[in-house]
């Protein structure tokens, strides 16, 4: 009996539905899993990053060639409203020291909970263990647990998620239904995700280590975030904040001493050394810690004996790898729905009545809050441009 149909029950799809809801239309969100916002939660159980305090000028930058056509749609939905509207579900919310926004209890699951009473109150039906698998004429398709389904409505919007963590959902098996109806779309890619390192013996020790004071360089992205030695290679923040670079080819490159410049380095090495071993002279002259120093014995070797050659080195230290983790691995997936598929309320051009939202459309960002903004930003232009088409349709 439902209006508009929304398919998928993340955040982009339980913000259309709440939208589409307070338009006074009636909702169907039907969701594959058993449960909803599964991803959501997971991405909860370490500090639910709800979004980036910082100015709208510096916000739209992390979404690097989407923020042109994405940046009208979070103008409208920027991090201060996601804040503001958090706070009226009832979550306190604090500020971290590098502008990320957490609820005070930091998980995701009380934040949900009060999201879904207020859309029971709004009449927002839920169905779940319901896949959708495609269209017969004008009807859409599912799977459920009471066998094959059909649904014809007015409005649908599509929250699918992108092709990474396909054990909370986010499978990429929409794409193929898509394609099929000349729906234009970028391969997927993994973004937001380590990189394998075929590390040696002797980093053993090293693993679970972090690796703080350094500088990560990429192309034209260099960020002072952390990243951690794991026993397959390098994850944490700081290697997702250049995935995207390493993962179109750019080397990546690790200024182990980024407050000192390649000069003072030098300098520094060139004191006497005496009988000192050439670590205990990095030890002494540059205090690089066992880390620093293991990474640089690991990738910069052999180092030899020439202040001006081992600063060059120190300051650009190559990491050679075996690339990014695989798909499913990585936290998020650029590709998806293209721009051009899709007009200005984020409708199909090629399937009329049908908007799209959250990470399934075409745009990556690093971790850090903007994920989930552009997710939430997206979810709203679609709720209410679907709210529109059906009022201008009459139902």
């Amino acid at each position: 009996m439902a209006q508009a149909l929304v398919i998928g029950a993340g955040p982009a799809g339980l913000m259309a539905a709440e939208e589409l809801a307070r338009a006074g239309h009636r909702v169907l969100v039907v969701e594959a899993k058993p449960s909803v916002a599964r991803k959501f939660l997971m991405a909860g159980k370490s500090g639910l990053n709800l979004t980036r305090d910082d100015p709208f000028e510096k916000l739209i930058r992390a979404y690097g060639e989407a923020a042109d056509w994405l940046s009208p749609i979070i103008a409208e939905f920027d991090a201060q409203a996601v804040q503001d509207w958090a706070r009226g579900l009832g979550q306190g919310l604090f500020t971290g020291s590098t502008g990320r926004v957490f609820p005070n209890e930091m998980k995701a699951s009380p934040l949900l909970r009060a999201w879904l009473a207020r859309l029971d109150t709004m009449q927002v039906e839920r169905r779940t263990r319901w896949r959708w698998t495609g269209w017969e004429g004008a009807a859409l398709t599912f799977d459920t647990p009471d066998g094959p389904r059909q649904i014809t409505t007015d409005a649908t919007i599509l929250a699918l998620g992108g092709a990474s963590w396909a054990r909370l959902g986010s499978d990429g098996a929409w794409a193929p239904l898509l394609a099929a109806q000349g729906v234009e779309l970028s391969p997927f890619a993994p973004a937001n995700a380590g990189l394998e390192v075929a590390w040696s013996a002797h980093m053993r020790v090293q693993f679970g280590q972090p690796i703080k004071g350094v500088a990560l360089v990429a192309g034209d992205q260099r960020t002072r975030g952390e990243a951690v030695i794991s026993e397959r290679g390098l994850e944490g923040g700081g290697i997702y904040q250049v995935c995207k670079a390493v993962r179109k080819g750019a080397p990546l490159l690790i200024d182990l001493l980024p407050d000192l410049s390649v000069e003072e380095v030098a300098r520094r090495l060139s004191r006497p050394r005496g009988k000192a071993s050439l670590s205990n002279h990095l030890r002494k002259t540059l205090k690089l810690g066992p880390v620093r120093t293991a990474l640089l014995m690991e990738f910069g070797r052999p180092l030899g004996d020439d202040p001006e050659i081992l600063s060059q080195t120190i300051k650009e230290l190559p990491v050679p790898h075996q690339g990014v983790r695989p798909m499913d691995e990585a936290i998020s997936t650029a590709g998806g729905v293209r721009r051009e598929a899709l007009d200005e309320g984020l409708m199909l051009r090629a399937i009329p009545g049908t908007f799209c939202a959250g990470e399934m459309l075409d745009w990556e960002a690093p971790t850090g809050g903007y994920l989930l903004t552009a997710s939430f930003a997206t979810g709203r232009r679609a709720g209410r441009s679907a709210a529109l088409w059906l009022s201008q349709k009459g139902a």
